[in-house]
This record gives structure tokens, sequence and C-alpha cells, in this order.
């Protein structure tokens, strides 16, 4: 997706984002009634969008309910010089307090490779043509319309699950070292282990 710039990192309007995330959550709630899926109702924000910009990291969480059961999504977004990683942690919300410790050390266990961290950007890189406010609203957004968003975890909830952690992050140095053995070592991703 190329670079994301963050010059909206001081204007972003939460109040604005959720008005959009329960707007493409209405359509996505009428795509589950005809797939037979309970509707899912966006509550709001447990931590409204947040820019840190030593870590370059954007954060979020939205509550929401789905057939009277309390659900929580939690996203990051680590961004980097040529794009994204995208980290979510879906909890039940009476353990958000006692995961996120965990969660965010796993997340500290990653980085991009040299070369490829946010703050080496270079003229001439590839530039998204969205900004910070859109990976918000857009990641929901599609999540909401095309994922069934939370539908999945209300599933593994109701058969006595009480967490689920989505780490993209592990998925995609698994993935890594799998073309790195198919390539005799090409790097095409940009995460490593440390």
């Amino acid at each position: 997706m190329g670079y994301v710039k963050d010059e909206e990192k001081d204007k972003l309007d939460p109040d604005k984002m959720l008005a959009e995330i329960k707007r493409g959550n209405d359509a996505a709630n009428r795509e589950r009634k005809r797939n037979g899926n309970a509707p899912l109702e966006i509550v709001g924000w447990e931590l409204p969008p947040k820019y840190d910009e030593t870590t370059h990291n954007l954060e979020w969480a939205i509550r929401g309910t789905s057939e009277g059961r309390p659900i929580l999504n939690y996203n990051t977004r680590l961004l980097g010089r040529k794009g994204v990683m995208e980290v979510v942690l879906v909890v039940d919300p009476d353990k958000l307090d006692s995961t996120l410790p965990t969660f965010r050390g796993l997340l500290a266990n990653y980085s991009f490779q040299t070369g490829q961290t946010y703050a080496e950007y270079r003229k001439g890189d590839k530039v998204a043509k969205f900004g910070l406010a859109a990976l918000v609203v857009g990641a929901t957004a599609v999540g909401a319309a095309k994922l069934g968003l939370f539908t999945w975890l209300v599933v593994l909830l109701k058969k006595g699950f009480k967490l689920v952690v989505v780490a993209v992050v592990a998925v995609i140095a698994a993935i890594k070292k799998f073309f790195a053995k198919i390539f005799g070592g090409r790097r095409e991703a940009h995460l490593v282990d440390s």
C-alpha cells in the first residue's frame, strides 16, 4: 500500500470516525442477516484512535455486542516504510486489562527489517493514497462488510472460549520463513522476529 503519511496525527476526529464505522456496520448487518448471522451493534470506543509518534503505531479499540454478548476488538497498525502491519486482539472486555501486557509484549518482539522502518522513508518511495483516519475507518468497514466483524468470535465465545488472540504478526513471520526456504533466502517480507 505504500508509506502512510502521519500528517493528520493531531487531527483525528474520533466522533466522525465512529459515525462512519457505524454506517458501515449497518450495511454489514444487512449482509449478516442475509447470511443468517446475528447482527453486531457497535457500542463505541473502548480506546479512541491514538497515534504514537515514537513507535509509529496507531491503536484503537471498539466495543460491540452481538446477541447480548459484549465483544472487544483492539487494533494496532504498525507503520513501515512500504506499508502497514495489522495486528488485532479480540478479547472478552473483562479480560482486556490482564491481556494487554502480553499482547504488547508480543508486538515488542517484532520489527521491520533495517531499511524498512517508518523512519527510513526515502523520497521516491510509494506513498499511500490515504492517511491514518482511513486506516481506522477503512479497516473496520472492510472487516464489518466482508469478514463479518466479530461474528466468528461470537461463535467461539458461545463454545466456551474466553480469549482469542489474532496475531497477524506471527503468521507473517511464518510465511516469511516459508518463502525464505523456497527461494533460497531471498528476502521479500519486511518483518523479522527480533
